[in-house]
């Protein structure tokens, strides 16, 4: 397989299935394609049917575009069968946390992209900022606290839930967002992730600046 992602320091969607397909070592090829500049267009559209990264090209021509479409199919695979929790009730409500990260939080998004290299940036803090960081750390603590018993990730152990935060985990980082309690200690166990440091190691090696991202000097 290929997985085609954009620049890493960036790239927050290109993040999740990488991070997916790492954690459980399923075998693929990474291609990086350099996002935002004149050649950007056509070199995507040359993978992905959407013109946008991620996307995941099977050993048999199948293409899946779409961050969360990949960790579904990911999902099937032998080795990453576990990526979604064991019991039902547990999956419905990964799938929901999943489901609100993959559509939600348009706040967080616009005012802290990711900015993998970026230390101390401060930006705005409106309203609507604040209700998703706050919404973010209370889905966090009660996740942990429901599965404390069974692991570090939100549902004990690590899911496509945990894939879907972790650039939320390199945005706390880079704009000094404080968290406490179970929040804290998960936002600690995603950023020593041994693939998540490996993606931020990668990412201070990137030669690319996207001003557009560079917010909060």
């Amino acid at each position: 397989m290929k997985l085609v992602i954009g620049n890493k320091n960036y790239s927050s969607w290109s993040l999740r299935p990488w991070l997916l397909l790492e954690h459980f070592g399923v075998p693929f090829e990474e291609v990086r394609l350099a996002l935002y500049t004149p050649a950007s267009p056509a070199a995507i559209r040359t993978y992905s049917p959407s013109g946008k990264v991620p996307c995941l090209i099977d050993d048999d021509g199948l293409v899946i575009w779409d961050s969360l479409a990949i960790c579904e199919y990911v999902a099937e695979l032998p080795a990453a069968r576990e990526a979604w929790p064991a019991g039902r009730a547990a999956r419905a409500l990964a799938r929901s946390v999943a489901a609100e990260m993959h559509s939600g939080f348009s706040a967080l998004r616009n005012s802290m992209p990711m900015n993998c290299r970026g230390r101390a940036r401060r930006v705005p803090e409106s309203a609507e900022l604040a209700a998703d960081i706050a919404r973010i750390q209370e889905v966090w603590t009660s996740c942990r606290e429901r599965s404390a018993a069974d692991g570090p990730w939100l549902f004990g152990r690590f899911s496509i839930a945990d894939a879907m935060f972790a650039p939320v985990a390199f945005r706390f980082r880079t704009y000094g967002v404080a968290c406490s309690g179970p929040a804290a200690a998960y936002l600690s166990t995603l950023l020593e992730h041994p693939a998540m440091q490996r993606w931020a190691a990668a990412a201070e090696t990137e030669p690319e600046v996207i001003e557009e991202s560079e917010v909060g000097r």
